[in-house]
């Protein structure tokens, strides 16, 4: 009969003690243990893990800000007009061989809200690049100079170390989020919902660990004998934990039936998910990383969300406050990184018109600036984000 090996004294009895002294907790074979809380490491490749990785909120908001980022066509224009095709708009097309643009930006965007930094190389080429590529920015470290400004970067794989030297066209294009306690490196999206990922993560691992227990909370096996085993010893209390182990825990033991004997008795100890209100902590969670990214919980299908009426409300908040002013100030730095290689101010900048979430905004813009009778042609242009005129060809 199962755990009746507990029952059988030892070979050779001990002598009896002339005195014992035996605590009250010593008949309870504790099964879980309550510890304080433990906060993943907060640096880059451990946020990466944790909160992309192993996170799918994590996972979906920065693959939904990234995609929907790298997505956006992009114009170029100078303070006269806008080019159709032009060397820049090409390499930003075809930045290197491996990738295209979409591949491209996907990852810069991916980096720059995973870690707070973008580092983007120029290689080859005399005045604009042949090829640009996105370096992973775990692996980049900035080299201030005495004056506190960058003087280099280095890149650290395998052992080995490349060290780019900044200068005042800088084979390294750094674009990072504002940060305001750091003067070299930019604050991630992740940062900030590290705590909430943590949360979530330990709900997942704790749903986990319920289904390996056979969905049993956990508690205290009590015994009760009144013969001479009063108390159980460390070989006693090893092979219990071994049994339970063996034919208790896990998906297959589900459900099986525990046969208790000879004093033993089972304590819940632990609150049922219900009373902890569990589902709606994970919930919470998972809405305060969405937050930090800035993506309405209800394009995520995060249940418990009302801030928006419905999904097409929530989708064009999501391109106006997250999108667009990511996508405007990375083509910003970009473009005026490309320029200084060029010699020639240029800009790069997302084309509202052409995004369909933002279809009916500019529709109505439209409408109202062209029939606005008291402005110029090159005022309407100009409130509209449009040169002065067209220029379908690049010079040359």
């Amino acid at each position: 009969m199962l755990f009746d090996r507990l029952r059988r004294p030892n070979t050779v009895a001990p002598d009896p003690a002339p005195e014992t002294k035996a605590s009250a907790a010593a008949r309870l074979v504790n099964m879980a243990a309550g510890t304080q809380a433990a906060w993943s490491p907060r640096d880059t490749g451990s946020l990466t893990r944790s909160g992309f990785v192993a996170n799918p909120v994590g996972f979906r908001a920065v693959k939904l800000i990234a995609e929907a980022a790298a997505a956006l066509p992009v114009t170029l224009q100078d303070v006269a007009r806008r080019y159709d095709t032009h060397p820049m708009l090409a390499l930003i097309n075809r930045p290197n061989a491996a990738q295209g643009r979409a591949a491209f930006l996907e990852a810069l965007y991916g980096h720059l809200l995973l870690s707070g930094n973008a580092f983007i190389e120029a290689a080859g080429g005399e005045g604009l690049p042949a090829e640009l590529h996105v370096l992973r920015s775990d692996r980049m470290r900035v080299v201030p100079g005495a004056d506190g400004w960058p003087q280099a970067y280095e890149y650290a794989v395998g052992g080995r170390k490349h060290r780019f030297a900044h200068s005042a066209i800088s084979p390294i294009c750094h674009i990072r989020s504002f940060h305001p306690q750091d003067d070299h490196y930019g604050l991630s999206p992740l940062q900030a919902a590290a705590m909430s990922v943590d949360v979530h993560n330990a709900a997942s691992r704790w749903s986990k660990s319920l289904l390996d227990n056979a969905a049993r909370p956990s508690g205290a096996l009590v015994w009760r004998g009144t013969d001479a085993l009063g108390t159980l010893s460390e070989e006693q209390f090893r092979r219990l934990s071994d049994e339970i182990a063996d034919s208790f825990q896990g998906a297959r033991n589900a459900g099986r039936p525990m046969v208790l004997e000879g004093g033993l008795d089972w304590k819940p100890m632990g609150f049922s998910p219900s009373d902890m209100e569990f589902q709606q902590t994970k919930d919470a969670a998972a809405r305060e990383i969405a937050l930090a990214f800035g993506v309405p919980p209800m394009l995520m299908g995060i249940k418990g969300d009302a801030t928006y009426a419905n999904y097409q409300e929530a989708n064009r908040a999501f391109y106006r406050l997250t999108v667009l002013p990511l996508a405007a100030r990375v083509m910003a730095e970009l473009s005026d990184w490309l320029s200084a290689h060029l010699g020639q101010p240029l800009t790069l900048a997302p084309d509202l018109d052409q995004v369909p979430a933002l279809a009916a905004e500019r529709e109505a813009q439209w409408r109202r600036i062209a029939g606005a009778d008291f402005l110029t042609d090159a005022e309407k242009r100009h409130m509209l984000g449009l040169p002065a005129k067209m220029q379908e060809q690049a010079d040359g």
